[in-house]
């Protein structure tokens, strides 16, 4: 296996990685922007008011997009398989 190979096989990695967890981040964020608006707007400052909104938003948004995720995954494992003969024939 070569350096190329190496640096292809840890970038597929790093995008899916990023891919998967980048809808329950933008999830986290959007619920916490809204609730820290709200918070100014009322003065209220409770700094566990966010926790809950933002844990069940994010199992929501989980439970939904979970098919996707381990299609993604089981796609990304069964590629990575497929490729090892190639990456140790290459050595």
């Amino acid at each position: 296996m070569n350096k190329q190979q190496t640096i292809d096989l840890i970038t597929e990695l790093l995008f899916a990685t990023g891919e998967l967890a980048l809808p329950l981040l933008l999830t986290a964020l959007v619920v916490g922007l809204v609730i820290s608006v709200f918070q100014a707007a009322t003065q209220i400052n409770e700094s566990t008011l966010s926790f809950l909104p933002k844990i069940a938003a994010m199992m929501a948004v989980l439970i939904m997009i979970s098919p996707w995720m381990i299609r993604r995954l089981t796609t990304y494992t069964s590629n990575l398989y497929l490729r090892i003969p190639a990456l140790v024939k290459n050595k």
